[in-house]
């Protein structure tokens, strides 16, 4: 059973106005239903989220992973979602910190799909689109999230996000067909390209080359403005994210169907 449909069965016996849904490996801050009730005076509010911080009791690994998942070069725009930063409206927030009305759920069916991941991104495309409703990003509606470890965990995950969001940029382009998901795959396709290429032409070679050197320069820059100790991992991990994301990206873009739609 999906995530999705277990939750669809606690939202079935819920009591209370508010439904809170964390993962399995994240903890709320102390403050974090403080916080967020007070959005839900405004009726046009259906939702609130938060950041999912990494806590500071993950081993190297693992905060290695969150690193890279905060970075500029993984997250672009989208870091709010690791480490708090203003508050917005977002129409697509994880369902690992994300509080929503019981009378949206019911109104929407639940959650009603058997995707894992992107289970989030449907249930958000439905409030903030056909609803017409608010989600609220607060920095103060705080979470700790226990990351994947790098690298193979990490890059599982990686995969498995990057696979959805290029079928959905298909099935839910409101907000998944988006510049920003397209980039690791240009910069994987750029790379097989020019490696090829640079095989028969010299000055194809240098340009390569020099494009590499940049790109490793950016990373390592990336990389050195976290602990000094998670550097090497930090660096390998966003290489090995961006391929990883790029390729499944395009499988997903290829693919007729994912397992919900094998129901």
């Amino acid at each position: 059973m999906t995530p999705a449909k277990k939750r669809d069965l606690g939202v079935a016996h819920a009591k209370g106005e508010i439904l809170a849904f964390l993962d399995d490996d994240a903890y709320p801050d102390k403050n974090w239903l403080v916080h967020a009730m007070g959005h839900f005076q405004d009726s046009e509010v259906a939702a609130v989220a938060g950041p999912a911080v990494t806590p500071a009791t993950d081993s190297i690994r693992q905060k290695a992973s969150g690193e890279v998942y905060s970075s500029l070069l993984v997250s672009g725009g989208y870091g709010y979602r690791y480490y708090p930063k203003r508050q917005r409206e977002v129409d697509d927030y994880p369902s690992c910190n994300f509080l929503v009305r019981k009378s949206v759920m019911e109104e929407m069916g639940g959650f009603n799909t058997d995707f894992w991941p992107g289970e989030d991104t449907k249930l958000c495309l439905e409030i903030t689109k056909k609803l017409r409703k608010k989600i609220i990003y607060d920095p103060q509606v705080l979470v700790f999230h226990h990351r994947r470890p790098l690298f193979i965990p990490h890059l599982k995950q990686i995969a498995s996000y990057a696979l959805h969001r290029g079928f959905f940029v298909k099935k839910y382009p409101e907000t998944s067909l988006r510049a920003a998901y397209f980039i690791p795959s240009i910069f994987l396709v750029t790379i097989m390209l020019g490696g090829s290429l640079s095989l028969f032409s010299p000055g194809t070679r240098s340009l390569y080359m020099f494009g590499l050197l940049c790109y490793c320069a950016i990373v390592f820059f990336a990389a050195v403005r976290k602990n000094p100790r998670l550097i090497p991992y930090v660096f390998l991990g966003i290489v090995l994210t961006h391929l990883a994301y790029g390729a499944y990206f395009i499988k997903g873009l290829c693919a007729k169907r994912l397992p919900e739609e094998g129901k």
